[in-house]
């Protein structure tokens, strides 16, 4: 599950709740969230590279 997909849960923009964790993160478990890695995002998109849909909008190394 990634960043965005959590947002969507939440029913927020992935920037704000990325915003909300870093401002408040002793409120979360310490396994709540991790970010990827560069590598592990090309690893990522070489794996679903035949899905475009999972790869729209992604700017930046999810969490």
């Amino acid at each position: 599950m990634l960043d965005r997909d959590l947002a969507e849960l939440y029913g927020v923009e992935t920037k704000r709740l990325k915003e909300a964790v870093r401002r408040n993160i002793s409120r979360f478990p310490e396994d709540f969230m991790f970010e990827m890695t560069k590598e592990e995002l090309e690893n990522w998109r070489t794996q679903f590279a035949s899905s475009k849909g999972d790869l729209q909008g992604l700017r930046y190394v999810p969490f």
